[in-house]
């Protein structure tokens, strides 16, 4: 357990340290602050949240199966737990200088100001790790910006759980239209990844478990739709696994499209482009948009600056160091780096993991020889091994309290799905979960649902 050292107790920066950049606050730049020993550097911390989000379980919120405080963890805690200060800006990094060593910073806007009425601030790094993640690609698709609902941030969570319940609010008037009451009442999930299949288990779920109850009538008209462009769901898993996926959809009156593209989202219906390659437009109450990612600006920035390297308009290009190619004392972790692994939050956080550790070790040595100005970002080639990234196995959960797993044995692959499956995700997933602080409210979310049922106010 981690020490809670009151802020007082914490040793101030150290002129003589190198200043150590992190920006972001998700699973490669947390756990890279976990882990990495501040004695050794000065670390400053940039990002516009205050907190880590456990996202595996962000569908959950969607609809009250886990209250949303429950998977967010205060950046601040972790810094208490470090033996010297950890400076935190609640900011957007808009630029990045990599010539001048200095980044530009805009305070997160809020309700009284905007943020470009704000002064940007300047703040320079010795090194720097980009761990800004990725925001979503809509893949040029009109419509789908103003219109459909993202799965990425909390913010997401909540504008969904408030369009989900007004739509089934808006249908329950009577004198509503069979025809406006049906596309109010159909709900459709695009993208046929872990996070769409998990959201619309959950969003199955709260139909079955609680809409059934206090909406009797509504709920048998509610219909889910999953649209897929390729032609499987869930791409990554075993195809047994896609086969149970389907099978369970199929058992829960989840309708599945595969080799189906959305083209445009309008503002109550949607046009697609069928198999067949005929087009349909087809009504809709709530679209949640759970496709991929693509870069953020910031990290379009850094790859302009080195432009005749990184030529992978997804991400910044790294090496077997996590180092920026082309960059000098830049190193990018998570999503926003393009290593040759998936963007998987399982990645992220064993490069945090990695790179922590071996800025630790080499500053300690540096420290022992009396090398004050080692070049860590030079030395890391030359005493590290280069980072590997070992699979824990893929998980998702299904709905109807069934999940799936797609787990490393050896050599082989182990596959397995139900009930079963389902307790042995939600024990890993509380044991993945950043403090136990966490873990508790997540348990204590579960078991109330258990007993009292999910919330279904608006908010």
């Amino acid at each position: 357990m981690y020490r809670n050292r009151n802020p007082a107790e914490q040793m101030a920066f150290d002129p003589s340290k190198k200043t150590l950049v992190l920006l972001g606050t998700g699973w490669g730049s947390t756990t890279m602050l976990k882990n990495l020993d501040t004695d050794n550097y000065n670390v400053v911390v940039v990002s516009p949240r205050n907190y880590f989000l456990f996202t595996p379980l962000l569908p959950s919120c969607t609809v009250g199966t886990i209250e949303n405080r429950s998977i967010m963890e205060p950046v601040r805690l972790l810094m208490r737990h470090k033996s010297r200060e950890v400076k935190f800006y609640e900011a957007e990094c808009t630029d990045i200088d990599a010539e001048r060593k200095e980044l530009t910073l805009v305070r997160r806007a809020n309700s009284e100001d905007s943020k470009g009425d704000q002064e940007p601030v300047k703040i320079n790094y010795d090194y720097l790790v980009v761990g800004v993640g990725g925001t979503v690609n809509t893949f040029g698709t009109p419509g789908v910006e103003e219109n459909a609902c993202f799965l990425k941030e909390m913010g997401d969570a909540r504008k969904i759980r408030r369009r989900l319940m007004d739509s089934i609010e808006s249908a329950a008037f009577a004198d509503v239209s069979d025809a406006e009451r049906d596309r109010l009442l159909h709900m459709v999930v695009v993208g046929g990844g872990p996070t769409g299949i998990e959201y619309a288990g959950e969003l199955h779920d709260f139909l079955q478990d609680d809409l059934s109850q206090w909406y009797p009538e509504l709920a048998k008209k509610i219909q889910i739709t999953l649209i897929e462009a390729l032609p499987n769901v869930l791409p990554a898993f075993d195809k047994k696994l896609i086969d149970y996926t389907q099978s369970t959809f199929k058992e829960n009156q989840i309708t599945i499209l595969t080799r189906t593209m959305v083209k445009e989202v309008k503002e109550k219906s949607f046009i697609v482009q069928n198999p067949d390659g005929t087009r349909s437009d087809i009504p809709y109450g709530l679209l949640v948009w759970a496709t991929g990612i693509k870069a953020q600006p910031v990290v379009d920035r850094i790859r302009a600056q080195f432009a005749q390297v990184q030529t992978n308009g997804r991400g910044l290009l790294v090496d077997e160091y996590l180092r920026v190619k082309g960059a000098r004392d830049i190193w990018a972790v998570g999503d926003c780096a393009l290593s040759g692994y998936a963007p998987l939050a399982q990645v992220a956080s064993q490069q945090g993991k990695w790179l922590a550790r071996r800025l630790n070790s080499l500053a300690t040595q540096a420290a022992r020889e009396g090398k004050t100005d080692a070049d860590v970002f030079s030395l890391i080639e030359e005493k590290s091994r280069p980072f590997k990234y070992s699979s824990q196995g893929s998980l998702a959960y299904i709905g109807s309290e069934k999940a799936i797993a797609d787990l490393p044995f050896f050599n082989r692959n182990i596959t397995a799905g139900g009930v079963a499956t389902f307790w042995f995700w939600k024990s890993a997933y509380v044991n993945e979960l950043f403090s136990l602080r966490n873990s508790t409210l997540v348990v204590s979310d579960w078991v109330k649902r258990f007993f009292f049922g999910r919330d279904i106010s608006r908010e």
